[in-house]
């Protein structure tokens, strides 16, 4: 992507939600769940803090990816019964990824990138 997009801003400050979440929430005794929020949260802002400073398609696949993580996570670690825990992760997730689709679907350069790369 050669433009940068105002969705990075918004997944730079989810990720941020996201790794600060279990002190806001008070789930520190989640420890799967505490561990997915810190490092999904570093990764997300990671990749969104790239994506502002140097865009290119790839990382906004990677950032869905991280999102479709997120959303799964709670049944994966086991988590799925605390509900507001459960309910952070899987809307954090939800969001990730329609930010990083929507910047993808707004970018002319995501197209060609796309069909060089399955080609």
């Amino acid at each position: 992507m050669t433009t940068r997009r105002w969705q990075d801003w918004l997944n730079l400050a989810l990720g941020a939600w996201l790794f600060l979440s279990p002190w806001l929430m008070q789930y520190g005794d989640f420890t799967g769940a505490a561990w997915n929020a810190h490092l999904l949260g570093l990764a997300i802002m990671v990749f969104a803090a790239w994506a502002l400073y140097k865009p290119s398609p790839w990382q906004e696949v990677v950032s869905m990816a991280f999102g479709v993580w997120l959303a799964l996570s709670p049944w994966a670690i086991g988590f799925n019964g605390q509900r507001p825990i459960f309910l952070n992760a899987v809307i954090v997730g939800l969001l990730v990824i329609a930010m990083a689709a929507w910047a993808m679907l707004r970018d002319i350069e995501f197209d060609k990138w796309w069909h060089r790369a399955t080609s």
